[in-house]
C-alpha cells in the first residue's frame, strides 16, 4: 500500500510539473522587445555619438561665437549663452573679445601664451638707430578685437589674426620711428618718440578693411641702448651734473655779493640818513636859536637898554652900600660904561667913558 501510494504521489507531481512546463509561454512585452532590438540599438548608438560629438556650446561674456556651416562661417556672430549645433556639418568657434596684451619684452620666451587673461608675450622688438646702432625696445600694447566684426576678421584673418594684424604692425612702426632718432636722444625724446609710435600704430591698425580691432593704449616701457652709448650718456651725465653744480655755486656766490653789497648799501643809506637827520636837527636848532636872537634883538629898545642900564646902576650902589670895601668891575661895552674902584684903592676913582 505505501509503495503503490508513493507510486501514486510521485506520478501525479510528475504529471504536474511536466504540465506546467508545457503551459509556460513569454511576455509579449520581451516578444516585442526582441523585435524592436535593433531600433534599440541604433538610438543607444546615435545618443552615444550624440554624447560624444557634444552638439551645443556655452559662449561666455566677453566672447561671441562663430558658427561654421559645411566651412562657411556665419555672417552674425553669437552672442553669449547656449547654442546648439549639427555635429559633423557645423562647428561654433568661441573667440575671445575681451581686451588682449602683447608685451614685447627682452627676457620674454615668445612661446609663453597666456591664453586665459589674454595675455601674450613676445621677443623685445630689435631696432637699429639713425647710425646703425642696435636699439632694444619694449613695448606693451593693449587692444580687443570687435565682436560684431568677428566672423568677417576671423574669416579673413584666420584665428591667429593677432600675428597677422597686431604684431607685424607694432614691430614695423617701431622700427621705422626709432630709426630717425639716434641712440643718444632716445632717452631725452622718450615722450615725443612714444607718442609717435602711438599715433601711427593705431593709424595702421584703424585703415585696415572693416576695422577689425580696436587699439587701446600702446606704452613704451624700456629702452635698451648698446653699452658704449650708455656709458657715454652717463658720462655726459656726469659732465653736465658737474657743470650744473658749477653754475650753482657761481650763481650762489654772486647772490651772495649782491647781498653783501645790499646790506652794504643799506648800511650806507642808515648812515647817511642818520647825519641827515642830525644836521637837520643841528639846523633846526641854530635856526631856532637865529629866530630866537633876532626875536630877542628886535626887542632889545633904547628904553630897554637904559631900564637895564638903571636896575644895573642900583644894583652897584646896594653893593657898596653893604661892603664899602668891595671893589666891583664891569667891563666896557656893558649896560653901564663906567668902572667904579674902592676909595681905599691906591689909584683915584676914574671914569672911562666907553665910546
Amino acid at each position: 500500500m505505501p509503495a503503490n501510494l508513493n507510486d501514486y504521489f510521485n506520478k501525479n507531481n510528475n504529471g504536474d510539473h511536466n504540465n506546467k512546463k508545457n503551459n509556460f509561454e513569454t511576455p509579449q512585452f520581451f516578444k516585442d522587445l526582441g523585435k524592436k532590438a535593433g531600433i534599440l540599438y541604433a538610438l543607444l548608438i546615435i545618443i552615444g555619438l550624440l554624447l560624444i560629438s557634444k552638439p551645443f556650446v556655452i559662449i561666455n561674456s566677453g566672447e561671441v561665437g562663430i558658427k561654421a556651416t559645411a566651412g562657411k562661417f556665419d555672417p552674425a556672430a553669437l552672442s553669449p549663452g547656449l547654442h546648439f549645433f549639427v555635429p559633423f556639418i557645423q562647428n561654433i568657434f568661441v573667440v575671445n573679445t575681451k581686451v588682449r596684451i602683447i608685451n614685447y619684452t627682452e627676457n620674454a620666451d615668445a612661446t609663453i601664451v597666456n591664453q586665459k587673461d589674454g595675455i601674450r608675450f613676445k621677443q623685445a622688438i630689435s631696432v637699429l638707430d639713425a647710425r646703425g646702432l642696435p636699439v632694444s625696445i619694449d613695448l606693451t600694447v593693449q587692444y580687443k578685437l570687435k565682436a560684431k566684426n568677428a566672423p568677417k576678421t576671423i574669416a579673413t584673418w584666420g584665428l591667429s589674426w593677432e600675428d597677422k594684424i597686431i604684431n607685424p604692425v607694432v614691430r614695423d612702426v617701431t622700427r621705422n620711428i626709432i630709426g630717425q632718432y639716434t641712440a643718444e636722444d632716445l632717452p631725452i625724446k622718450r615722450n615725443e618718440i612714444a607718442a609717435k609710435i602711438t599715433q601711427k600704430i593705431k593709424e595702421r591698425i584703424d585703415s585696415q578693411p572693416g576695422q577689425p580691432v580696436v587699439l587701446l593704449a600702446v606704452q613704451l616701457r624700456k629702452i635698451v641702448l648698446p653699452k658704449k652709448i650708455q656709458d657715454q650718456i652717463l658720462r655726459v651725465q656726469i659732465a653736465k651734473q658737474q657743470a650744473e653744480e658749477a653754475k650753482y655755486e657761481v650763481e650762489r656766490a654772486k647772490q651772495t655779493a649782491q647781498k653783501n653789497a645790499a646790506l652794504a648799501q643799506g648800511d650806507a643809506n642808515a648812515r647817511k640818513i642818520r647825519a641827515q637827520g642830525q644836521a637837520d636837527a643841528v639846523k633846526i636848532e641854530a635856526d631856532a636859536q637865529a629866530y630866537a636872537n633876532k626875536k630877542l634883538g628886535m626887542s632889545v629898545t633904547p628904553n630897554f637898554l637904559k631900564l637895564k642900564q638903571l636896575e644895573v646902576q642900583d644894583n652897584f650902589n646896594n653893593a657898596l652900600r653893604v661892603n664899602k670895601d668891595a671893589k666891583i668891575f664891569l667891563t666896557p661895552g656893558g649896560v653901564v660904561p663906567n668902572i667904579w674902584l674902592n676909595s681905599k684903592d691906591t689909584q683915584r676913582t676914574m671914569t672911562i667913558e666907553n665910546k
